[in-house]
């Protein structure tokens, strides 16, 4: 039992001076905050007696410790023992929101304990002190008002315990309150605190919730469609909005967010009791997407410190097309690894693979990972840009430690240094896995020790392999959705700052350097632009070797002519093939070919006989074009731009040690032919039409392999073809691989 100083003590000078300061306080307190009170919310009512008894046992792990010889208030190391069938959600976030408040408060509490003679004036066993410690933050949280319990709840002894002896204590209490508010000129004690503590709670007041959707089990439109129904309209921006609204996030197509005031009413729809819509903290969501935006279709992940196996099924939801695999590494109990793929199985996850290994412990040449190209990295850190912890720790299964560091507005120096080595020696042990591509390393730090300081320290002191490219720090791979995210990602570093939007993180990518010894195969590139679609409607060459064998076979007619060019390409055909009946002495002509699917303009130029210059026409005939006159060689230094052909046949004859290039399909289409016996009505009758030119479809530019311009008609008289003459090489252009 307790044993208390009597409440007749009250009634000395002393006593009474106390409560009309009480009395002078509160009255100024409600005067000032009356409205706001109300706004906000409504006179709280206390917690069920398991949240008092887990907040305690939570508070007895991340209290701050004094030296003994300081120490009033002692602590036992015995957890309060309470019976609860089922670990409810919602008592687990209260508790943790319960011991973090009593824990940035700790030395104000122990003040008004003391101050108030409950310590040392009481004799209570010393594990039953977090208990009330944590139920005085309460106490004084309402106001000192009587707690109501409901009928049907089962109360603790120890919590009752703990709620007489501080009823009985109330006036002192009170009293000893008012004094420690009068010495800091303070109306609350949220005043007290020190202003980075301030800010992170004012930050957290407003912080919206994140969530990403599960696309094994449903759409992004489902997800619309099931919100609206339930009240909820979909906004660009959530804030300065008291509606039920969400929005859809601008760096993650796949994450939603919600005011945080509709978490409880959220949390009990279907979306999130069957893993539909899953919530989680904006930074994981960056880390994954990051990663995303660096795979290729077979390449395979390693996660390392995922915190939450949440960010491990967002994974796996991203990757739901390509045939990756994701390796989970530091789930060492048996226990653990078959809950884990229990939750996995009810989020529709297939492509996990869980290592019982630390990554440290893992050799780099393990066989398992020797198709990873990409390492995630969520390293332990401060935690600094964290502005409402409590969710964080819930969502992302931290360690609680980070309660403790964050109640004190920051992290000591030593541990510090103790986390930046851990991150270090992570990082580096990243590097040493050859496969591997890229790193990508995500923090909820704000600290440059912990940040960009880690980087550079690890890219500096790389281990030089001489089979293995060293790494390089990349630009991020997330959009950039405003200007203060272009200039703080100047330096090729992703950071966003604590606001009341998001929590604080920052990102870094690495990617290994291209080897320059490394040729990269036109095959391979033009593999790579047809899987994007840049090559949609073209055809790939052929290799070298079936080159050579269609060099030796004899050339024919395509098996199809595509649209109306059709008729007038074969009668050209069957005109070249009259002239080479009536001419047998005359070198072979110039094969027509159109539209050929496989086969580029090129390698028919280089396959087919040399064409040869044409003559300069006579002064008292029309120019001929017939085929006949068009192969006869001529010793004059006078040419017409025919000679063109000549020059560019050369040019566009492949270099052995070129690569293959693909060429869109051509229409070419001969100059006018003119037969030099016009009188002859055989010939005239297997004329092709008389009004056809030559044009090169396609580029205006002359590329190697390409047909040359037109050559000007009999029309233009013998002055056009002096205007051309002599005819100059065309400049070679610069190849264009735009999908490079």
């Amino acid at each position: 039992m307790v044993n208390s100083i009597s409440e007749l003590e009250l009634s000395n000078d002393r006593s009474n001076e106390e409560i009309s300061q009480v009395a002078l306080l509160q009255l100024s307190d409600d005067a000032a905050h009356r409205e706001k009170s109300l706004a906000v919310a409504p006179e709280k009512a206390g917690y069920p007696d398991p949240v008092y008894v887990m907040a305690a046992n939570i508070f007895q792990g991340i209290r701050k410790e004094k030296s003994p010889e300081k120490a009033i208030i002692k602590y036992g190391n015995e957890p309060l023992r309470f019976s609860l069938q089922s670990e409810d959600e919602t008592f687990r976030r209260l508790s943790y929101e319960l011991a973090f408040s009593t824990l940035k408060y700790q030395d104000i509490l122990e003040t008004i304990l003391i101050d108030s003679y409950l310590f040392p004036s009481t004799t209570i066993p010393h594990h039953l002190n977090s208990l009330i410690i944590v139920m005085l933050y309460d106490f004084q949280d309402r106001k000192f008002q009587t707690r109501v319990l409901p009928d049907n709840e089962e109360s603790i002894s120890e919590v009752q315990e703990v709620e007489d002896l501080l009823n009985s204590f109330k006036t002192k209490l009170a009293a000893a309150l008012a004094r420690c508010r009068i010495k800091h000129d303070a109306l609350s004690i949220y005043q007290i605190l020190p202003e980075s503590l301030r800010k992170q709670e004012l930050r957290a007041s407003t912080l919206p919730l994140y969530a990403w959707i599960n696309t094994y089990k449903i759409s992004p439109e489902e997800v619309y469609s099931n919100l609206k129904k339930k009240g909820y309209n979909q906004v660009t921006s959530i804030l300065h909005v008291d509606d039920k609204v969400f929005a859809v996030d601008q760096h993650c197509y796949d994450v939603l967010i919600f005011p945080s005031r509709f978490k409880k009413d959220l949390i009990n729809t279907d979306l999130f009791k069957d893993y539909k819509v899953i919530f989680q903290d904006k930074s994981r969501s960056l880390a994954v997407h990051s990663v995303k935006a660096l795979l290729n279709m077979e390449d395979d992940i390693l996660m390392v410190n995922t915190g939450s196996w949440y960010t491990v099924a967002h994974m796996s939801v991203l990757t739901s097309n390509n045939t990756s695999k994701i390796f989970v590494c530091g789930v060492q109990s048996q226990a653990n690894n078959l809950d884990l793929k229990n939750l996995f199985t009810k989020m529709g996850c297939k492509n996990i693979e869980i290592l019982g290994e630390t990554f440290v412990n893992i050799e780099s040449k393990d066989p398992r990972l020797q198709k990873v190209k990409v390492i995630l990295l969520l390293p332990r850190c401060s935690g600094a840009g964290i502005s409402n912890p409590v969710e964080f720790i819930l969502n992302e299964h931290e360690d609680t430690d980070l309660l403790k560091d964050l109640s004190q507005g920051g992290t000591s120096e030593d541990k510090l240094q103790v986390l930046t080595q851990q991150q270090y020696e992570l990082l580096t042990h990243a590097m040493k896995f050859a496969k591997a591509q890229a790193i990508v390393y995500c923090t909820c730090s704000t600290y440059p020790e912990e940040n960009e300081a880690v980087v550079k320290k690890a890219l500096e002191f790389q281990d030089h392999g001489v089979k293995v490219q060293p790494y390089r720090l990349s630009p991020p791979v997330l959009p950039l959705c405003s200007l203060k995210e272009i200039q703080l990602c100047t330096d090729k570093f992703f950071r966003v700052e604590p606001s009341e939007l998001t929590n604080g993180c920052f990102l870094s990518v690495l990617t290994r350097e291209r080897d320059p010894s490394e040729a990269v195969s036109v095959k391979d590139v033009l593999a790579r632009a047809a899987a994007k679609g840049l090559l949609e409607g073209i055809e790939l060459g052929k290799s070298s070797k079936r080159e050579k064998k269609r060099k030796k076979s004899k050339t024919s007619l395509p098996k199809a002519l595509a649209g109306d060019n059709y008729s007038i390409q074969l009668k050209i055909a069957e005109f070249l093939s009259q002239e080479n009946k009536a001419h047998p002495s005359q070198p072979e002509p110039l094969t027509v070919k159109s539209f050929l699917p496989q086969k580029t303009v090129a390698q028919d130029l280089a396959s087919s006989p040399q064409v040869r210059k044409p003559s300069k026409p006579a002064a008292s005939s029309p120019m001929p074009t017939s085929t006949k006159n068009v192969d006869r060689p001529t010793s004059t230094k006078s040419s017409c731009p025919c000679r063109r052909w000549d020059r560019q046949a050369q040019l566009g004859r492949p270099r052995r040690e070129s690569k293959v290039i693909a060429l869109k399909p051509v229409e070419i289409v001969l100059p006018p032919v003119t037969l030099p016996f016009s009188g002859s009505p055989g010939f005239r009758a297997q004329m092709p039409a008389p009004h056809v030119f030559c044009r090169w479809t396609g580029s205006k530019a002359v590329t190697p392999g390409s047909l040359p311009p037109s050559v000007p008609s009999a029309s233009e008289g013998g002055e056009k073809l002096k205007e051309n003459s002599p005819p100059a090489l065309p400049r070679r252009p610069r190849r264009s691989r735009p999908w490079l």
